[in-house]
């Protein structure tokens, strides 16, 4: 199918649809990207999702694929140019999927908990939950890259995605707490050099947010949230 057939339904801010960017440009497949805007659902959103009616949305050749891991093993499977993202061997398959998921269900949520909390005696647990969760990172990237540059070995995996798609929210979660999570110098040796190393790649260059502009979003997000109005 022509590529010229594949849109991608998004927002620039969302770290789940900087996945499958990241994926395609990977591939080197191009692209629509349709913007969504902060606030509101489309009807071609409400049409591709009506499930979960979020982003990011995959349509290729009109055939809509929702969840952003899903659609990078799609993209994956669908696409022969470019590197793997998902390993062959099945092991090393099944341990990507899993540190993915652990991104999903434990240190997302973690991160997001800094933001929500209502008070600092819970901003401090949960910073102290995405520390515990950077530990398990750094310990996981050491076994998994065998001293390579990405958690998929030479090249971008699956994992690298998952995780590094975060990044630039992690970035502007340093920036409001002052807090070094990601230290070269201390915690976080071989993850502070692989998150520098994964932004400069050219298939995350291009599209990884930069971190004042998130920044700025992230407080009428979090204003909108809260019910303020942002200054």
């Amino acid at each position: 199918m022509a590529e010229s057939d594949v849109k991608l339904i998004g927002a620039w801010p969302s770290p789940f649809v900087l996945r499958a960017r990241i994926a395609l440009n990977i591939k080197h497949v191009d692209y629509e990207f349709v913007e969504e805007k902060f606030g509101s659902k489309s009807e071609l959103l409400l049409k591709s999702n009506p499930v979960h009616k979020k982003i990011p949305v995959l349509l290729h050749a009109g055939k809509p694929i929702c969840e952003s891991l899903i659609i990078v093993e799609y993209v994956d499977e669908t696409w022969t140019s470019g590197s793997s993202i998902l390993p062959s061997d099945p092991y090393d398959r099944a341990i990507a999927r899993f540190w993915a998921a652990y991104v999903d269900e434990k240190f997302f949520p973690s991160m997001k908990g800094i933001a929500a909390a209502p008070n600092e005696e819970a901003k401090k647990a949960a910073l102290e939950q995405v520390e515990s969760g950077l530990a398990f990172l750094e310990e996981a990237f050491g076994k998994i890259s065998k001293g390579k540059p990405f958690f998929g070995g030479e090249q971008i995996g699956h994992i690298d995605i998952a995780f590094g798609s975060l990044l630039a929210w992690l970035r502007v979660t340093e920036k409001t707490t002052g807090l070094k999570l990601l230290d070269q110098a201390k915690t976080t040796p071989q993850l502070a050099k692989w998150a520098e190393t994964f932004c400069q790649h050219p298939a995350v260059s291009g599209v990884m947010p930069e971190t004042e502009k998130l920044a700025e979003f992230a407080k009428l997000l979090f204003a909108k949230m809260k019910g303020i109005n942002p200054q």
